[in-house]
């Protein structure tokens, strides 16, 4: 399967399971992660960004003091894709490393 090939449901059901800290909302997936200190928030947001260009897919970013909320889909594809899946790992990753946990009412 191309890389931006939409998923299909089931494809996207698995892949989701995978990121409990997602949600779906229709061809996109979400998260809101909340740092232990608005530099600690905008230092995942460096990283992510870095992360972004590196695999040339770019995340809407929601700053909001501590809390940070990432959107993912695929435009061009108009549909959520292993590029989201992939970035949305990454995220996590990355959100950890930061000291994130799950926001609250996400």
């Amino acid at each position: 399967m191309p890389y931006a090939t939409p998923l299909t449901e089931a494809e996207a059901d698995e892949a989701l399971r995978a990121l409990p800290a997602w949600a779906r909302e229709g061809a996109s997936i979400r998260r809101t992660v909340e740092l232990p200190t608005f530099r600690a928030a905008i230092a995942l947001v460096d990283a992510v960004a870095d992360a972004a260009e590196n695999a040339d897919h770019h995340p809407d970013i929601d700053i909001r003091w501590k809390r940070v909320s990432f959107r993912l889909t695929t435009h061009a594809a108009k549909a959520l894709t292993r590029r989201d899946v992939d970035l949305a790992t990454r995220i996590d990753q990355l959100a950890a490393r930061e000291g994130g946990i799950e926001s609250p009412g996400r």
